[in-house]
């Protein structure tokens, strides 16, 4: 290659969506990235994420076929054959709701156990733990980013991955008008990683005979657990309506609390094995569903924001992740073509334009889906039929995304930014 001025791209935020970008931008010559994590070391809070369809046809572009298949095999990935929805509570209970099933399952898998190989195969100097970004500054040619500890570093492009309470997110919208942080959703959660013959002991062996997913439906709850570390540990969820969302996002799980929350389901149900699990974990906590109901932009000049940091969703879809690996992809499919530091804005507004209806719709979606699978939709209610028909829809247009269409449109409004258009 010619010489050719190297790019300096700052990533900010090492978890999923940031690791996943590093893996799509080094792979590209002209460009020299660097990811900063606010921790002392890259890791991932949780327990496992669910990979859809298009989130694997997305980690494929970001990395190759063979390597995805190969970061997701040593991850200790586990295929689900379906997943199954059942009704848990109400005059249905036990009975099925809907079973998704399909030629390319799902894959669940351990977010620390992604994060681990995603960061793998990358340069061991671009990855700078226990920098704590601090301030933005922006001028005409370069961008400032200053850090807690006093470091500064100079770069000709910002992407902020640093996740729901986002620094970045601050400065991209900081003209935008109204606030935009991210709020609560209306619903709560707790999940627990349980040794796979714990979980089915108290489960009820009958749940394990397949690699599949389970949720039960039932008035103000959803429970649900699936299989992942190749096969050695279930997670297991409980998520619930939230009426007084308590400030710092968080509140200890007491057996009383899971009763309360729980009332309604019958004692013989899983319900009871669920509480019992999901207490058997040190200080047990129950996380609100934050999100960002609505996002303006996700870019200004040469600073944009990904993944969590841009459009942060409820789990009721398990898009979360899957979003931000299509934002790596389309940000690498962009990036490649910037030849210098003046098309980087074009570049991210083109992103931005791409990008934002398509998370926008999934962040609508999935609020509602959590309404009907918790029994708040007034239409649906825990009627099984009536679920199954205004359930099944809904992960349609999820699934269905043309990847290569989706990059192309990217690509068509970059150069049209570029032409003037």
């Amino acid at each position: 290659m010619p010489d050719r001025y190297r790019i300096r791209i700052a990533i900010v935020g090492g978890g999923i969506a940031g690791a996943a970008l590093a893996n799509s931008l080094v792979q590209i010559d002209h460009l020299e990235v660097h990811i900063f994590e606010s921790a002392p070391q890259f890791s991932e809070r949780g327990a496992a994420v669910g990979l859809s369809v298009n989130s694997q046809n997305a980690l494929s572009r970001v990395l190759n076929t063979d390597a995805k298949s190969m970061l997701l095999g040593k991850a200790g990935g586990v295929p689900m054959n379906s997943t199954r929805i059942m009704m848990g509570a109400g005059p249905s209970a036990g009975s099925l709701v809907f079973n998704l099933s399909g030629t390319y399952p799902g894959i669940v898998v351990h977010r620390a156990s992604i994060l681990r190989e995603l960061l793998a195969p990358l340069p061991k100097h671009i990855l700078h733990a226990n920098k704590k970004l601090a301030t933005i500054r922006q001028d005409s040619d370069k961008i400032d980013l200053e850090f807690s500890d006093g470091m500064t570093e100079q770069f000709d492009a910002v992407i902020g991955a640093d996740g729901i309470f986002s620094t970045v997110r601050q400065h991209v919208l900081e003209d935008a008008g109204k606030n935009h942080d991210a709020t609560p959703a209306g619903f709560w959660d707790c999940r627990n990683l349980v040794p796979f013959n714990r979980a089915k002991k108290a489960l009820g062996e009958q749940y394990f005979e397949l690699d599949r997913q389970y949720g039960w439906v039932g008035p103000g709850a959803l429970v649900m657990h699936d299989i992942l570390e190749n096969r050695t540990m279930v997670q297991c969820v409980v998520s619930g309506v939230e009426i007084d969302p308590p400030p710092d996002r968080k509140r200890p799980l007491t057996r009383d609390y899971m009763l309360k929350a729980l009332e309604e389901w019958p004692e013989t149900s899983v319900a009871k094995g669920m509480i019992d699990l999901m207490l058997d974990q040190p200080d047990p906590q129950g996380y609100s569903e934050w999100e960002h109901k609505s996002t303006p932009t996700y870019s200004r000049g040469s600073v944009c924001i990904m993944g969590d940091a841009a459009h942060a969703m409820t789990p009721w879809q398990g898009s979360g992740a899957g979003q931000a690996i299509e934002d790596a992809m389309i940000l690498g499919t962009l990036l490649k073509q910037v030849d210098s530091p003046s098309q980087i804005e074009a570049a991210f507004e083109a992103y931005s334009i791409v990008r934002r209806p398509r998370c926008q719709k999934i962040i609508d979606s999935s609020r509602g889906t959590g309404g009907m699978l918790c029994g708040q939709n007034v239409e649906t209610g825990l009627d099984p039929d009536k679920l199954k028909a205004a359930l099944g829809p809904r992960w349609a247009f999820i699934y269905s995304l043309d990847m290569e269409q989706h990059k192309k449109e990217a690509l068509d409004k970059f150069h049209d930014i570029l032409a003037g258009d």
